[in-house]
């Protein structure tokens, strides 16, 4: 199985808990499924296979992520979550992410 693959499976392990929150499905962003509130993407696995969140620039830092580069440039509010961080470290952020994006999502 490729990375991205190992990605989504776990993506879709961590799923069913967020998307028992109110607002929230599946959504198509850069080309993979993600994890939406009222139609704004808070996560999704990119195509290497990491968790991509949407997340404070000042939580990002906190957390010691690096952050999404799209076209040669790092995206302020969107940050990298290694797939190599496992199942736990993803649901924790993902919360947050959802929180975060559910706070500023009218």
């Amino acid at each position: 199985m490729d990375d991205r693959a190992r990605g989504r499976e776990v993506l879709d392990e961590i799923a069913p808990d967020i998307l028992s929150k109110p607002d929230t499905a599946m959504s198509r962003m850069f080309n993979s499924e993600g994890l939406s509130v009222r139609g704004k993407i808070f996560a999704f696995a990119s195509k290497s296979g990491d968790l991509v969140v949407k997340l404070p620039a000042e939580r990002i830092e906190a957390l010691g992520l690096d952050n999404m580069v799209m076209a040669g440039s790092p995206r302020r509010e969107w940050a990298v979550v290694p797939l190599a961080d496992g199942v736990d470290r993803w649901r924790t952020i993902t919360d947050e992410a959802y929180a975060f994006v559910d706070s500023i999502t009218p």
